[in-house]
């Protein structure tokens, strides 16, 4: 199925700038000394009984590390007394996730709103978190306040489906109100349509000009990989 190629809805994607995704790499050491010290750790904690306990992890001056059962400075900790490392969370999880498509796809189709369009609501919105819910009380993947989710008859919007389905609805209604002008329609969809309406054009409130843009270039984004 087609979308619809509005003139003034594409050309919304040539007025931003394209970025490439960050290509992740990856640096291997060779260091012996190094792959040693792993297998001879690895071998400690294979050990019966209280092998562990009697071993000591040691640290000089440089930062090298070496394993010994005999300590001959304070700078030895006894292996069985350390904790394993805690790594903190990602405050975004899953930001390119796609988990979703498959929803969002379908739901594209049915109110004529490109997914890809969709997604990158869905990405500035919350990030992919269902359970999402901002300061002002707006709720769930695409971030629909009560009133509105109500007015949708969204009964959960914490269900991903509901949400997304009533989202897109919403914005659908947008674009047919501001003819499809889709930078207008994000605006309203950030700050209200009254109030897009009042100024006549996208309102000079900061959130609401990064959000436009964000979603634009997110937008764009996506739409070479879908």
């Amino acid at each position: 199925m087609k979308y619809s190629r509005n003139s003034t809805y594409f050309s919304a994607l040539r007025q931003v700038d394209g970025h490439r995704p960050p290509v992740s790499g990856c640096r291997r050491s060779a260091g012996l000394s190094v792959l040693l010290s792993v297998v001879f750790l690895l071998m400690i904690f294979a050990g019966a009984g209280d092998a562990s306990a009697s071993m000591y992890i040691c640290r000089d001056k440089r930062g090298g590390v070496s394993y010994t059962n005999v300590p001959a400075s304070g700078s030895c900790t006894p292996l069985g007394s350390l904790k394993p490392e805690r790594r903190p969370e990602p405050v975004f999880r899953g930001s390119h996730s796609s988990r979703f498509d498959q929803e969002i796809d379908r739901i594209g189709r049915r109110y004529n709103v490109d997914p890809s369009l969709i997604k990158a609501i869905i990405h500035t919105e919350s990030a992919f978190d269902h359970r999402a819910v901002s300061s002002k009380g707006a709720q769930g993947l695409m971030q629909l306040m009560p009133a509105t989710a109500r007015e949708l008859r969204v009964s959960n919007p914490f269900n991903p489906r509901e949400n997304i389905d009533g989202g897109t609805r919403y914005f659908r209604k947008l674009m047919d109100s501001f003819n499809d002008n889709l930078i207008l329609s994000l605006a309203a969809y950030n700050a209200g349509p009254g109030l897009v309406m009042r100024v006549g054009g996208v309102p000079k409130i900061p959130e609401t000009l990064r959000y436009v843009n964000k979603v634009l270039k997110r937008y764009k984004q996506y739409k070479t990989v879908w």
